[in-house]
């Protein structure tokens, strides 16, 4: 019987279905692309969507996807997906960022080279039976300089490219780090307006955010080079379509290549369409055999992983982490239990509210320092709120929802370079839990349970008791849950001082039920009884 089912749609290449349909837990609906009220119909039976840009992941449609854990993207674009209602859900939203790398590269000199040698209007006069050969002389891409803004891994690539050509090549990119534009050869600039400046020819390759939309515009295309040529083979609106109208129309520019619009399909009136100079595409950036294959495997591997091993690290809004998913695992499950029992542990001395949610890890754990935080968030909310929607996505946004101060950071000055530490606080008490979760495979053990030192593993079950340091308290606490049924897998006693209180950590098999932890209650001696239920592996 399968355990997740997958609706696929936008005709999605069939090598990546095929990764889908090849497991045993997923049922796999490949369907053409619905329309809107079809599809409303239907997305409440589907566990994860894969699509690419035809199908609208909206508002509405989250909202009937009670079961929607992963939509995912066969494409690098997500603009057709309703980012910040997914993650307020918690449905992770995953697309396929590098495989179409290649062929956007290679489309960018295919119609650049076009327009400077005039391919488009002499393929046209062959057509028509005129010979054409003296009205068409072009020129060459050697000697010109390129600029690049956006040096990523399509920038990148055409870097690359235009150096076989023998061009200079100028980037723009202030998240790029210097060393990165060394290896590419590629001279930077300190600003976008020192790379107009100095191009002959300007190609974008950012993402559309608010920070580019307009990023080129009448004031910017007005400080490039009489004569010079502009591309956008990204997304629309990065460069501002009337703006580039009126520098075509006045002469300043010679051209322009363009594959993305405003709005698409772009209008069969489309003022550009008609322009001198003007290479237009219907946005063809990916549309390569190659780069549909390569898209669609990468989008359907980053599913799978997703469903069956909860593998998020390929999720756009997920925290980020630049460290392996595989290594992070063990700390992931530690951070989120030393949260959980932080928590149970409160509620039993009457803190009811967390106000504030800390995290510190080692260095070696540095790279997942926001992830874990999200996963400390989990630990502290996974009673209070509905189990299925809340999970690494959407965590942190819920607790701040809920007024939870949240913070972390890396420190080495917790003895250990993979130890974990979270504390919360509300009111007038607080508690820090944590431990040390080494990667390999070696099993997470909690260390600290407030200022008690401890070493046990986060089982499924774990009971912690505060006793007085007195002979005895041991064996009648082994009685009592022996006497139930419930087998002690490890019981860990940990003291300040002889005489003084003790601190028991004692996993367990079995389970503790309310009657039981009375019963400990009324153990001499016993001060305190808290049981952690741990969920999830």
């Amino acid at each position: 019987m399968p355990n997740y089912r997958i609706l696929v749609t936008d005709e999605v290449d069939p090598e990546g279905v095929e990764l889908l349909m090849a497991e045993p837990q997923f049922q796999v609906d490949e369907l053409p692309t619905m329309p809107k009220e079809e599809l409303l119909e239907k997305i409440g039976d589907y566990d994860a969507f894969v699509g690419r840009s035809a199908t609208r992941i909206t508002p509405e449609l989250l909202a009937r996807a009670k079961k929607l854990r992963v939509v995912g993207r066969a494409g690098v674009g997500v603009d057709n997906i309703a980012m910040d209602t997914a993650t307020s859900l918690g449905v992770a939203v995953i697309n396929a960022p590098a495989g179409n790398t290649i062929a956007v590269a290679e489309l960018f000199f295919g119609v650049v080279i076009g327009i400077l040698r005039h391919l488009p209007e002499a393929a046209q006069s062959m057509k028509e039976g005129r010979w054409d050969r003296s009205a068409l002389l072009g020129t060459e891409l050697k000697g010109k300089t390129l600029g690049i803004v956006g040096v990523g891994r399509i920038g990148s690539e055409i870097a690359v490219r235009a150096h076989a050509f023998g061009m200079t090549v100028v980037g723009y990119d202030p998240y790029i780090a210097e060393e990165r534009f060394r290896a590419l050869r590629v001279r930077r600039t300190d600003s976008l307006d020192a790379l107009l400046e100095e191009a002959d020819i300007v190609t974008v390759h950012t993402p559309l955010s608010d920070e580019t939309r307009g990023l080129l515009g009448r004031k910017e295309l007005a400080r490039l080079r009489a004569d010079s040529i502009v591309a956008n083979l990204a997304r629309g609106g990065i460069i501002e379509e009337e703006a580039l109208r009126e520098a075509l129309s006045s002469g300043h520019l010679r051209g322009a290549a363009i594959d993305v619009y405003d709005k698409e399909p772009a209008a069969a009136d489309h003022p550009l369409r008609t322009m001198e100079g003007v290479l237009l595409t219907p946005h063809l950036g990916a549309s390569t055999e190659e780069a549909q294959r390569n898209v669609a495997v990468d989008v359907c591997i980053a599913v799978r992983d997703a469903l069956l091993h909860g593998e998020l690290s390929r999720s756009l809004n997920v925290a980020a982490s630049d460290g392996q998913w595989s290594e992070l695992r063990s700390a992931l499950q530690l951070t989120q239990r030393s949260a959980s029992m932080a928590r149970a542990i409160l509620a039993d001395q009457g803190m009811r509210e967390v106000r504030r949610l800390s995290m510190r890890c080692g260095p070696a754990l540095a790279g997942g320092a926001e992830v874990l935080l999200s996963a400390a968030a989990i630990g502290v909310l996974e009673q209070v709120v509905e189990a299925e929607r809340l999970n690494l996505i959407n965590a942190r946004s819920l607790a701040e929802g809920r007024g939870i101060e949240l913070s972390c950071s890396v420190s080495d000055q917790l003895g250990n370079d993979y130890a974990v530490e979270v504390s919360l606080s509300g009111g007038m008490r607080e508690l820090a839990v944590g431990g040390v979760a080494a990667p390999g495979g070696t099993p997470a053990r909690f260390t600290r349970i407030g200022s008690f030192r401890v070493d046990v593993a986060p089982r499924q079950t774990l009971l912690v008791l505060t006793n007085h340091d007195v002979p005895g308290v041991i064996g009648r606490v082994g009685t009592v849950l022996g006497d139930a049924g419930v087998n002690i897998a490890e019981y860990h006693q940990a003291r300040l001082a002889q005489g003084g209180e003790a601190l028991a950590a004692v996993s367990v098999d079995g389970e503790v039920d309310a009657k039981l932890r009375t019963a400990l209650l009324a153990l001499p001696d016993v001060l305190t009884a808290t049981v952690v239920n741990f969920r999830g592996a």
